[in-house]
């Protein structure tokens, strides 16, 4: 997402700009039973939508995660930018011909242009583009998952886990609300604090949250029980992240999260979970981070390691 445009600014703390395009498909083209309605309502159509998706981007691989989860690889097709970018957007570099092969489009900004000519913001990846028309329909991140569940459920595989459980979405909505600020958020302004006093106070902010997720999955396997939820995908991507950059590149640093022994052990299992880890690229991963963060990273070197095998070892946990 919205690594497009993000950069140290000195003395200050960050502060993501959260303002996206408003626009929600829906079933039938209804008022959603949750969440805001600013922008325009699309109808749920299969074969209608892309999703374009960057596997480097932790906002983005929640949307692969959940696509994936669901089954509606065969109703939503995906678009796979490459993990760099230049200042003006989001490429397909790992398609051939540098083009995406249903889109037809060098670069995701053409489908932004399109649709807003004069689009004043970055180019962010999830985005949910109409095929037959290329213009972008949302980039609207939290809501594009809550939708792909609540939404387009009629064309959802037979086994596909109940991401958002009725009785437990009030719990849910507060800890995925402190997942996002002090975690997901939390290794962006530790890695772009703009002063030594920004950032030890996010370091504080991330480790007390995550002190807190470390205790809390002591006495249950996901976090909110005995069944993955869709908080455990917006944990996941952040988690999966940690040790190959956010320890290093973002200075958050008191421990891997190989030491901290229930987050890893979580992390892990959820890996090895058919939709988690296949989506998972970490070579990607490290490119996206240490070649576009030059203000961090000035040399553009991407570090040989960590070694991804530890994912695979046995977590323990079930």
């Amino acid at each position: 997402m919205a690594d497009q445009g993000t950069y140290v600014e000195q003395g200050k703390a960050f502060d993501r700009d959260m303002n996206y395009v408003p626009d929600r498909i829906t079933r039938d083209a209804r008022h959603p039973e949750h969440g805001p309605v600013e922008g325009e309502l699309w109808p749920v159509e299969p074969g209608r939508y892309r999703l374009v998706a960057a596997k480097a981007c932790p906002w983005a691989n929640r949307s692969i995660i959940v696509r994936s989860l669901l089954g509606l690889e065969d109703v939503i097709s995906l678009g796979l930018p490459g993990p760099t970018h230049d200042a003006r957007s989001w490429t397909f570099d790992l398609d051939p011909g540098g083009r995406d092969p249903v889109l037809g489009i060098e670069r995701l900004q053409e489908a932004y242009l399109k649709r807003f000519p004069d689009y004043p913001r970055g180019i962010t990846v999830p985005a949910v583009v109409e095929e037959s028309t290329g213009l972008l329909v949302t980039n609207d991140f939290p809501w594009i998952t809550h939708d792909l569940f609540h939404e387009w459920r009629e064309f959802h595989r037979a086994d596909a886990p109940d991401l958002w459980p009725v009785d437990l979405r009030e719990e849910m909505e507060d800890v995925m609300k402190r997942v996002f600020t002090e975690v997901n958020n939390g290794v962006y302004r530790c890695g772009f604090a703009g002063s030594q006093e920004a950032y030890d106070a996010a370091y504080e902010r991330l480790f007390t949250a995550l002190d807190w997720l470390e205790e809390r999955l002591g006495t249950r396997r996901y976090l909110m029980g005995a069944a993955i939820t869709e908080a455990d995908v917006r944990l996941f991507t952040t988690l999966a992240r940690f040790d190959p950059v956010y320890h290093g590149h973002f200075k958050c640093n008191r421990q891997k999260l190989t030491e901290m022994p229930n987050l890893w052990g979580y992390a892990r299992d959820l890996f090895q979970t058919p939709g988690f880890g296949d989506t998972i690229d970490f070579e990607q991963i490290k490119q996206h981070y240490y070649v576009v963060h030059r203000d961090i990273n000035p040399s553009g070197i991407v570090p040989a390691g960590p070694d991804p095998a530890v994912w695979l070892e046995p977590h323990g946990r079930g």
